[in-house]
C-alpha cells in the first residue's frame, strides 16, 4: 500500500497588502515543497491586493482567492483571526498541517521542505516555524521583539492534531501567544528553525499608538497573567521598542480590563498553566 501523502494548506489573510503581496506569493511559488492549497483572503482591501492575488491564482492551480467583507475598524488580533477563519471555509479536504502566514513576508525556497521534515522527525512537535529578519542599514537582522524560540504570528505552522487540540485560533489580541501556551498545555512541543530566515518586509509595531498599547495591556489580562507578570512582560516590550511609556499604557489597559472583568482568552486551568510556564521562563533567564 502506498504511503499517505502529507497535505499542507496555508491561509494568508491580506488587508491592503498590494505593496508586499507579489513578493510574498512568488516566494511560495519558488518553494521546493509547495503547499497543496494556498488560500489568500482579501479582507476588505481598498487597493490592488485582490487583483494581485487573483492574477497569481490564475497561473498557480494550488492557489485561490476569497474575499471577506469585515469591519473596516482596526481590531488587532481579532480581525486577522476572523479573516483566517473565513479562509478555512475554503478548505474542502482534510489536512495534516496548516499554516497561517502574513502577506508581508518572503520565505527561503526550502522553507516548507524543512518545516515538514522537522514535523516528521518529531511526532510531539505541534508548531514549527522559521525566524523573522528585517531590513537594516547593515543588511537583514533578526527582528528582536520576541525570544528566538517564540513562533511569531506571521509564520505559524501547526500539526493538524495540535491545531484541533487548541481549538484553532482565538479572535483576540494575544492569540499568537495563547496558541503557543495552549500547545504546551496539551502536551505538544514548539520549535523554531534558526536556519530558516524569513524576510519580514514590514517590521512589526513601528508606530504603536496609546490605544494599541492599552489593548496589549488588556491582552495580558485576557491571558490571565498576574499583575507582576504583566509588568515584567510590559517592561520587556518597552525595552525592545525603546519606549518606556509603553509600561504606563500597558498597565492602564490591564487594570481597566481587570476592574471591568472582561472576557478571557484562556480558561482558569489554562491560565494557571500559562502563569507557571511564564514564571519558569523568568527564573531560567535570571539564573
Amino acid at each position: 500500500m502506498a504511503a499517505k501523502e502529507t497535505r499542507l494548506v496555508v491561509i494568508i489573510p491580506a488587508h491592503n497588502e498590494a505593496e508586499t503581496l507579489s513578493a510574498c506569493l512568488e516566494s511560495f511559488a519558488r518553494q521546493s515543497r509547495q503547499p497543496d492549497q494556498l488560500v489568500v483572503v482579501d479582507d476588505h482591501s481598498s487597493d490592488r491586493t485582490g487583483a494581485i492575488a487573483q492574477a497569481f491564482a490564475e497561473t498557480h492551480p494550488w492557489a485561490e482567492v476569497t474575499r471577506n467583507t469585515s469591519s473596516p475598524e482596526h481590531q488587532p488580533g481579532a480581525k486577522v483571526v476572523r479573516s483566517f477563519r473565513h479562509g478555512m471555509q475554503q478548505i474542502k479536504e482534510p489536512f495534516d498541517f496548516i499554516g497561517k502566514f502574513d502577506a508581508d513576508i518572503v520565505l527561503p525556497p526550502d522553507y516548507f521542505e524543512n518545516v515538514l521534515k522537522a514535523f516528521a522527525e518529531e511526532p510531539e512537535l505541534g508548531m514549527c516555524a522559521g525566524q523573522l529578519y528585517i531590513p537594516s542599514a547593515s543588511g537583514w537582522v533578526y527582528e528582536a521583539i520576541a525570544s528566538r524560540d517564540h513562533i511569531r504570528g506571521p509564520v505559524k505552522c501547526y500539526r493538524a492534531s495540535c491545531f484541533e487540540a487548541i481549538g484553532g485560533l482565538r479572535p483576540f489580541m494575544g492569540w499568537d501567544t495563547a496558541d503557543v501556551i495552549l500547545a504546551r498545555f496539551y502536551g505538544f512541543r514548539t520549535r523554531t528553525l534558526p536556519e530558516l530566515r524569513v524576510h519580514h518586509l514590514r517590521p512589526t509595531g513601528g508606530a504603536y499608538s496609546k490605544s494599541h498599547a492599552r489593548r496589549q495591556g488588556e491582552a495580558f489580562y485576557q491571558l490571565r497573567y498576574d499583575l507582576l507578570l504583566a509588568l515584567l512582560a510590559s517592561a520587556k516590550m518597552a525595552w525592545q521598542r525603546r519606549n518606556p511609556l509603553l509600561i504606563l499604557h500597558h498597565l492602564s489597559g490591564f487594570l481597566k480590563a481587570m476592574f471591568r472583568g472582561g472576557e478571557r482568552l484562556l480558561s482558569r486551568k489554562e491560565g494557571r498553566f500559562a502563569r507557571q510556564w511564564r514564571w519558569r521562563g523568568v527564573r531560567s533567564r535570571l539564573s
